[in-house]
């Protein structure tokens, strides 16, 4: 079959070329993941000690944030009855205390930028330099071998190790991870999909803490990257982003000056002024990464509500109402490449033309299968034992609205001088874990696009 082929040769390609990548600067978020397998009688029992109406309420509309138990259990249905992520800062004492009461079944690496290093640097071989807000003796430990590196300054000087050596005892940053799997049901909620709900308990990472090193020697840091993903944004308030916000843009322009690529490794924001603050600052970055429940929120605060809508009526996503969307986030900011991953397929708009884009795409697809079925992938030739993986059958009706629309083929068409990529991914029936899974794509896809280049 045409994708089959196709995923083989893209494989291939980025296996052989990836080493030609030099340092990826990761910043901000790092944190400690503790996950619960939810079980729904607990759940239930759970819900009915509380005020059951008030759990409804938010299952319907995402509070900004949590201060109450009776949010976090409403959070918890509402990703449940969409089968979607989402993920709110824990502002109250007392429910940071009720789960920690709950418990956890695992503790695993966290953040965007401890999983994308732990991949990028533990599984390429990619030398990476991460921001790690508090390198306590348990982060430091979840950090795999490889050339993994933080900033350590001694007698004035910058050096770079690994974060074992750093020889810390900083505070734990963990984050409370609810996952369930397909067909979980709970009250008259059934789970279209597998997925979780995520509660931040750390005050470093909801204000985006960044350490003095890179305050201090970001110049010195930037001159060792060739490539960056900024993430680690979603949880910031109109009270608390300014800040981050200037120190950001500052590295941003440091990073401009020395013509390294930037990525944001957008997530689902719940200020609506944080957002648009995003989208005002979207023309510094060459890359963005998003899913519809993303792009959804940006296309409310872009005013662009019917288009918002669209996004989130059907399953699979409308790849039209999807393409759409793309474009006007791209006319209205300049970013250069916009990647779009959902369920069963992905998308990548840029404003520049290759297969290389498609096969980058396809590269991550195999990626995110391969942590789908392993649940921990430990090299590179582990994401080849993805390919017996079945390709998404429901990708087929999308791929044939993208060529009756735009003339798409071979996952490749041109409309409004913008080149749009298409793939369809791989479905593993039965994953051993969702968390990280997005992480993986995206950064798969950007740090693939550059080892095609």
């Amino acid at each position: 079959m045409l994708w089959d082929a196709l995923y083989s040769s893209a494989f291939d390609k980025v296996r052989r070329n990836i080493g030609k990548i030099g340092g990826v600067l990761l910043a901000y978020n790092t944190n400690i993941d503790a996950i619960k397998y939810l079980d729904s009688a607990d759940l239930e029992r759970r819900i009915n000690s509380v005020r059951k109406d008030e759990i409804m309420r938010y299952s319907e509309e995402l509070p900004e944030k949590i201060t109450s138990v009776e949010q976090l259990l409403g959070g918890i249905l509402w990703s449940v009855k969409r089968g979607k992520a989402a993920e709110l800062f824990v502002e109250s004492c007392t429910v940071r205390f009720y789960m920690r009461r709950w418990g956890w079944d695992e503790l695993r690496m966290g953040g965007q930028v401890g999983i994308m290093a732990n991949l990028l640097g533990g599984v390429y071989n990619v030398p990476v330099i991460a921001h790690v807000p508090q390198v306590s003796r348990l982060q430091a430990d979840l950090f795999k071998d490889g050339p993994i590196y933080v900033p350590k300054v001694e007698d004035g000087k910058l050096r770079l190790v690994h974060p074992k050596e750093f020889q810390a005892d900083e505070e734990n940053c963990i984050h409370y991870i609810y996952e369930f799997p397909r067909g979980f049901r709970v009250l008259d909620f059934e789970s279209p999909r597998e997925n979780r709900f995520i509660g931040a308990a750390d005050d470093y990472n909801p204000n985006v803490y960044i350490r003095p090193e890179f305050r201090e020697h970001f110049g010195e840091i930037a001159g060792r990257a060739r490539l960056a993903i900024i993430s680690g944004l979603q949880t910031l308030t109109r009270e608390n982003y300014r800040e981050p916000f200037g120190e950001m843009k500052r590295h941003l322009e440091i990073l401009g000056e020395r013509n390294v690529p930037v990525h944001l490794e957008f997530a689902f924001t719940a200020d609506e002024k944080v957002r648009k603050a995003l989208v005002e600052i979207l023309g510094s970055f060459h890359s963005v990464g998003l899913n519809e429940v993303e792009l959804a929120s940006i296309m409310e605060v872009m005013e662009e509500k019917g288009l918002a809508e669209k996004l989130l009526a059907d399953d699979p996503v409308d790849p039209i109402a999807v393409t759409e969307a793309m474009l006007r986030l791209a006319e209205r900011t300049g970013v250069r490449r916009i990647h779009f991953h959902t369920y069963g397929y992905y998308l990548a708009l840029t404003d520049y033309k290759g297969e290389f884009v498609r096969d980058a795409l396809l590269f991550a697809a195999l990626a995110a299968a391969a942590k789908a079925k392993l649940g921990d992938v430990r090299s590179i030739d582990d994401v080849v034992k993805a390919m017996d993986v079945p390709v998404n059958e429901k990708a087929g009706a999308v791929e044939e609205r993208l060529a009756r629309e735009y003339g798409m083929k071979n996952g490749i068409a041109e409309i409004d001088g913008y080149q749009l990529s298409f793939v369809p991914t791989k479905i593993v029936a039965r994953p051993r874990s969702t968390v990280g899974i997005g992480d993986t794509i995206s950064s798969s896809a950007f740090v693939g696009e550059f080892a095609l280049r």
